[in-house]
């Protein structure tokens, strides 16, 4: 009886120690913290948290852009909380998925009032959306789906058909981006960390329509969340992500094209083309993985990435890209904008800014995310920070 009292102590004890020494333990750092430096400026610096209600229409800062001359920028909706992926919907609508705190996919009208309507609810990372042939596509971290037969019929969806359900999940980079080419679906799988080996993440994928017949595009992505087909050779073009807390000037985010099969774009090996990392660019060559196109800049969040098709626009931007630089947050001085990029066909690209006015004393006043060639050829952005979306349209 002793034995078993001695016993009962010493592991009480061993238990109260344990718990003791768990409460002492800091908390287990997120994904994008790794690589911090323990600076006083670094460890004050997180993600830019989404506005939980979106900017009033007369706050939007649509008067604050600046465009090339013979442009002009107008608030074509408001009140679209969360506002990400852009895409052409039934029945002259525009379908707007949402991220972190929309949970939402909305459906707004192209003719009259431009109010949006919520036809998908309540759904977290609600990111990825296509659309084809009467069938919505929408991509979570976790699923994809695919609701068939929407045209007519936005009020009620029905039951989506779930044609894959093996995405890892997970917060850190995990939200998807789609585009559809020759009835294959394109999508990404990010890296879940900042910096780390990825296994099968960081990697660009496409599929059947139906989620069979899954094939790895190109590897070494970190985090792409935009990317397009060239109308004139039919490559794949995709901004990523560069690592955080190299430093504040390092690395540069990529903008990059696929040009064959089993592409190595570097991470996270190897950063911008010529930086190998420090943990584990040790024993690698940055010149075993594809360059970079060009650079986009430190931390910039370049997001979307949209090919101009329309006429409206003049000549100089037929079949150009145009790039949301979404901005930085672990980066002293914000900065973003949306920028043009013309293919030079040697493998680079050159760059340059198109709208501005984003940041004002150091702060945003919106981040833009991705973009939409309307029929009469005027351009739609979206913006998650403030909640809107504005149209771009050329006239002298």
């Amino acid at each position: 009886m002793v034995k078993i009292r001695q016993h009962a102590v010493i592991a009480a004890l061993l238990c109260a120690a344990t718990a003791a020494w768990a409460q002492q333990q800091p908390a287990e750092e997120p994904g994008w913290a790794k690589g911090r430096p323990k600076t006083d400026t670094a460890m004050r610096m997180a993600p830019v948290p989404a506005f939980p209600i979106p900017t009033a229409v007369d706050q939007l800062p649509t008067k604050k852009f600046k465009l090339p001359p013979g442009f002009k920028v107008e608030t074509w909706a408001s009140g679209v909380l969360d506002a990400r992926g852009l895409r052409q919907g039934p029945n002259d609508n525009i379908l707007v998925s949402t991220l972190f705190v929309g949970n939402k996919v909305y459906a707004i009208p192209e003719k009259g009032k431009h109010e949006p309507k919520v036809i998908i609810d309540k759904m977290p990372f609600a990111t990825g959306i296509e659309y084809q042939n009467g069938s919505l596509f929408l991509a979570t971290n976790t699923h994809i789906y695919r609701y068939d037969n929407v045209d007519g019929k936005l009020d009620n969806l029905g039951t989506p058909t779930t044609i894959y359900d093996k995405l890892p999940g997970g917060g850190d980079h995990s939200w998807k981006f789609l585009r559809i080419r020759d009835n294959k679906l394109y999508f990404e799988i990010g890296a879940p960390c900042n910096i780390c080996d990825p296994g099968e993440y960081a990697k660009l994928y496409r599929m059947n329509l139906d989620g069979s017949g899954m094939e790895t595009v190109a590897s070494g992505v970190r985090n792409t969340v935009g990317f397009d087909f060239d109308p004139k050779t039919g490559h794949l073009w995709f901004t990523d992500n560069g690592r955080d807390w190299l430093s504040e000037e390092l690395p540069n985010d990529e903008l990059n094209e696929v040009t064959g099969p089993n592409q190595h774009f570097g991470y996270p090996y190897c950063h911008q083309g010529n930086i190998p990392d420090p943990e584990f660019g040790w024993g690698k060559n940055c010149a075993d993985f594809k360059k970079p196109n060009a650079l986009l800049g430190p931390h910039a969040g370049s997001l979307g990435l949209k090919f101009y098709t329309g006429k409206m626009f003049p000549a100089k931007y037929q079949g150009a890209m145009f790039i949301a630089r979404h901005g930085p947050w672990n980066r002293t001085v914000k900065y973003a904008d949306i920028s043009v990029a013309w293919p030079d066909g040697k493998g680079g690209a050159k760059i340059e800014p198109f709208m501005t006015g984003f940041v004002e004393n150091n702060n945003y006043l919106g981040r833009p995310v991705d973009f939409m060639i309307l029929k009469d050829g005027s351009m739609l952005v979206s913006d998650d920070h403030a909640g809107a979306i504005y149209r771009i349209s050329y006239g002298k």
